[in-house]
């Protein structure tokens, strides 16, 4: 099967927030108007399309990150959305390390807060390029200009409105795009249909003076940009996005964008920023990796005809299917059937299927090439963090690092019938989640769990319960009694 988009045209994105700030809502919306659903669900009424699972409807919030994929104008974009709670920030860290971009989402009302800026750091530490969306922005106290100052503030880093709200809080009705210097209008909160206007009178000087600091901006990043800046000439709008593609493609310029993604204002103009300014695989350095066994630096390209390269960086148990791999695939491509390479271990596995995921539903392709995200199924010994690749060229690609656990509970099954089952279920929800550990004490002989929060034991447990049938007891650690001689006495 022939790759469906050029590589050139194809964008790997997450959406990644504080919790609350909307990003399934936002997702859910960019999956309806790309085409890709055709009723809108909501986090309250538990009905969205990416938090598929029960515990995430029943709590309203996103606890696995889920893969999807969707088309806008010429260009595929593959969609990771990412948990908010800082209890998954596993999720989060291992997303981020195979993707090329990032909309990086704000409550419009509260500008940057603590998730948001540990998320910043995990993108930081994978240099990955970002679009920033203020989003709610209809919301009482909401003030694009406060997040504006957040920004620069709290994360210390030169985000540049691209983008103005028309009114605000209740009155908000859409934006004004400083590079085309036109207003977007939508005249309801269903999004049906909106408008291409004339800026508003009352707008029209904030607007020429925050595109005005758009450009001056801008100048540092390119020397011919700069040198007719510098000679007072009128910039073009192809100018204006090819200057602001390649500033944001270096991670030291992040454009800033608004909307309310539950009113349906200001998601196709982002859909239009992700297509125009986030890098595809192509725009790109080299992925970097060591021979195995060797520190000697190799690098790939991202071209299909290249050795095949992929890293695993999600494991999930299906029900149906049995253990599923989500890949990225850095450079070549692979047809299901064939057999990879586990740089890691040394292994060779068979490569059953290959899936490409919408959240829980599968379909299934023949073949997955470079800079696409895929999931497999047959690979049993496979890690999350493991280098796939050709055996002929092995490459050792750079793994992910997780935070160790910080809290821990004893458990054990509730019936003799659940102890064997147990051990099962505990070590395939250790395989899934790398943050979540497993060890028995030898001398009490009590089962220990250990995670990253309370929220993230708590999902374990019910998972135990709901997925592999297994009744567990949960509670605090038994303390081992020992006694000692401290002093000599006369019998």
């Amino acid at each position: 099967m022939p790759r469906q988009y050029p590589l050139n045209k194809v964008r790997n994105i997450g959406i990644t927030a504080h919790i609350d700030a909307g990003k399934t809502t936002t997702t859910e919306r960019v999956l309806y108007y790309t085409g890709r659903i055709h009723k809108v669900g909501e986090v309250h009424e538990g009905t969205t399309t990416m938090d598929w699972m029960e515990q995430e409807r029943e709590r309203g919030i996103t606890i696995t990150s889920a893969a999807t994929y969707c088309k806008w104008k010429d260009c595929q974009i593959n969609i990771i959305d990412t948990p908010g709670h800082i209890d998954f920030t596993a999720e989060v860290n291992r997303s981020l390390r195979v993707l090329d971009g990032a909309v990086v989402l704000l409550d419009g009302s509260q500008g940057v807060e603590p998730r948001s800026e540990t998320n910043w750091r995990l993108a930081d530490q994978y240099h990955v390029p970002r679009l920033i969306f203020a989003n709610k922005m209809d919301k009482v106290g909401a003030d694009f200009y406060d997040c504006v100052k957040s920004v620069h503030e709290k994360l210390g880093v030169q985000g540049v409105p691209i983008q103005l709200p028309i009114g605000a809080e209740s009155t908000f009705v859409g934006l004004v795009d400083l590079v085309e210097m036109k207003a977007y209008v939508w005249p309801d909160d269903t999004g049906s249909e909106h408008a291409v206007e004339e800026i508003p009178a009352d707008l029209k000087e904030k607007a020429q003076q925050y595109r005005d600091q758009l450009i001056e901006a801008l100048a540092d990043h390119d020397d011919d940009f700069a040198a007719k800046f510098l000679d007072g000439k009128e910039m073009t709008k192809e100018e204006i996005k090819r200057v602001l593609r390649k500033a944001t493609i270096s991670g030291k310029f992040f454009p800033m964008l608004c909307g309310t993604s539950f009113k349906h204002k200001g998601v196709q103009p982002m859909l239009d920023a992700v297509c125009d300014y986030l890098p595809s695989p192509v725009d790109l350095a080299a992925k970097k990796g060591h021979a195995p066994n060797s520190e000697t630096e190799i690098t790939r390209e991202s071209k299909d005809d290249a050795p095949f390269a992929a890293l695993a960086f999600k494991i999930q148990s299906d029900p149906h299917v049995g253990k599923v791999t989500y890949f990225r695939v850095y450079s070549g491509s692979i047809k299901a059937g064939s057999y990879v390479f586990n740089a890691n271990t040394g292994n060779r596995e068979r490569l059953g299927r290959i899936l490409r995921m919408h959240a829980n539903k599968r379909e299934e392709i023949e073949e997955v090439f470079a800079g696409e995200i895929a999931a497999g199924v047959g690979l049993k010994a496979v890690k999350t963090g493991h280098s796939l690749t050709d055996e002929e060229n092995p490459i050792v690609l750079e793994s992910m690092k997780f935070p160790e656990p910080v809290i821990s509970v004893a458990i054990e099954p509730k019936s003799k019938a659940d102890e064997e089952k147990m051990g099962v279920a505990l070590g395939r929800l250790e395989d899934e989640d790398p943050t979540f550990r497993v060890r028995t004490d030898t001398e009490t002989n009590q089962t220990f769990i250990a995670g990253l929060g309370e929220l993230l034991l708590v999902f374990f447990v019910v998972c135990l319960r709901r997925e592999f049938n297994v009744q567990g007891n949960v509670g605090a650690p038994q303390v081992a009694f020992r006694e000692t001689f401290r002093k000599k006495v006369e019998s």
